[in-house]
């Protein structure tokens, strides 16, 4: 899609402010959701803060150059989990986390400094269309489950007969929301006008939302359970008995991590701290192929070489060092989403500016404590519908990639198969609290292959 504004692009008004709320949709609801998963009192509001604050990081390290938003890793989250394993208090865990996002951040500071040093050239010759593409496309292709799952369920859960949660809303009611976000997002991005398409999955999911509202309302006046798909418990009560507005309601200082942490000095060992970051690096070196695989594609939608420009050192600083920073704040590592990279190519928006008012836009709404149970309340039909063609569009950039490579080399054929069937067969294999996800083990085997059949060629 030919982009409607550009890297440097500035737009103006209200139109700034629709295209960074859309950003923001895209993507809070799964930043929010790795606090939510750990649990131990992390708060998804202070998340979102950090998510703000890590992607500002970022946006300068890579001199405005890079328009994408950093949110929660879930890559971390077995990470997360270790530093309260063992019975540690809740004021150690927190500090814990802190103590593996800076070690993880340290890593990606070093390979920075060693892409420095030695240039990105070798990168290339290891990552060639052949294998970066597949990379690419596994990576939205990985993701199918997770939107077929999420749209057939809806916010509301309760539970069955042996006790585990489940799904109130019917998953055909659920598909049906989901499915209309999808339509509606479609029909602006394929038929809408220019002011339409910048923004079809901002109109898609208010499509979604007011219509599983719809239902919503209907459940709860004739007692439906099947029709229940927002849980509207989440947003705080705005009334008081006397009948006046508590405006106190609407406003809440998030739950910094750091402000926990401090606690944690007194309780801390160099027993804990190993196993905390032991915990956590290894994930790191996950991090780096998946940030290689996502700036590749994002550079492709952008038309402009970032690992040239600003340089690959500088997008893994500003990773880094924005993964701290959202760590300090949230307690989440941050990276890269692909989420955010999907809505610039489904939009044609890359302006970077839109990147940054996003990022200042979360963190201001993480007072808000009206919009952090909105974004809790999206259910998870509606963003299964949006994700249909968030996730289609990161595939379909990585298959753009290999359009030119030759099929009828056996040697290709080879690469493309191991990445295809082990990524999207979810190969994973774990250390510990470590884990190699599906698409680095793809990309790795996908590294190997390729330099197993190019040294036979050169023979």
């Amino acid at each position: 899609m030919k982009l409607r504004y550009g890297v440097s692009d500035r737009p103006k008004g209200a139109k700034l402010i629709l295209l960074a709320f859309q950003q923001l949709l895209a993507i809070l609801t799964c930043t929010i959701a790795v606090p939510m998963i750990v649990g131990h009192e992390l708060s998804p509001s202070a998340a979102m803060f950090g998510a703000g604050l890590g992607t500002i990081v970022y946006f300068f390290l890579t001199k405005r150059k890079s328009p994408v938003f950093l949110g929660s890793s879930f890559s971390f989250i077995g990470s997360m989990l270790a530093a309260f394993a063992g019975g540690v208090s809740m004021r150690l865990g927190m500090l814990g986390l802190i103590i593996g996002a800076v070690s993880a951040g340290v890593v990606y500071i070093l390979l920075s400094v060693l892409v420095k040093t030695a240039g990105t050239g070798w990168i290339n010759k290891l990552l060639p269309p052949v294998v970066i593409g597949p990379v690419v496309a596994v990576i939205g292709l990985s993701l199918a489950g997770n939107a077929i799952k999420d749209i057939q369920l809806g916010s509301v859960f309760i539970a069955d007969e042996h006790g585990e949660l489940v799904s109130a809303a019917s998953p055909h009611i659920a598909l049906l929301c989901g499915l209309i976000t999808f339509v509606v997002t479609v029909i602006c991005s394929v038929h809408g006008k220019r002011s339409l398409k910048l923004i079809p999955v901002l109109i898609g999911i208010a499509a979604g939302y007011l219509t599983a509202l719809v239902f919503t309302v209907i459940g709860d006046t004739a007692d439906i359970t099947a029709f229940k798909i927002i849980d509207l418990s989440v947003f705080p009560k705005v009334m008081m008995p006397n009948g006046n507005v508590d405006v106190k309601s609407f406003f809440t200082v998030p739950d910094f991590v750091l402000l926990k942490a401090l606690d944690g000095t007194k309780e801390v060992t160099s027993g804990y701290v190993m196993t905390v970051v032991t915990a956590f690096v290894p994930v790191a070196f996950v991090g780096f192929a998946e940030h290689i695989a996502d700036h590749k594609n994002l550079s492709v939608i952008i038309e402009s070489d970032l690992l040239e420009d600003p340089g690959l050192d500088r997008t893994l600083l500003g990773d880094g060092l924005g993964s701290i920073a959202g760590a300090l704040a949230g307690g989440c590592p941050n990276t890269t989403y692909g989420e955010s990279i999907a809505c610039v190519a489904l939009t044609g928006n890359a302006s970077s500016i839109t990147i940054f008012a996003a990022s200042v836009g979360c963190m201001v709404m993480s007072f808000v404590s009206p919009f952090v149970a909105f974004v809790r309340s999206v259910p998870d039909c509606v963003m299964g519908g949006v994700c249909i063609a968030l996730y289609g569009y990161i595939a379909i950039s990585g298959l753009k990639m290999i359009k030119d490579i030759d099929l009828d080399d056996a040697g290709n054929v080879f690469v493309l198969s191991v990445i295809l069937i082990t990524g999207i067969g979810g190969l994973s294999i774990s250390f510990g609290t470590a884990a190699i996800t599906g698409i680095a083990s793809s990309l790795i085997l996908g590294i190997l292959t390729n330099l197993l059949v190019s040294h036979k060629k050169k023979q």
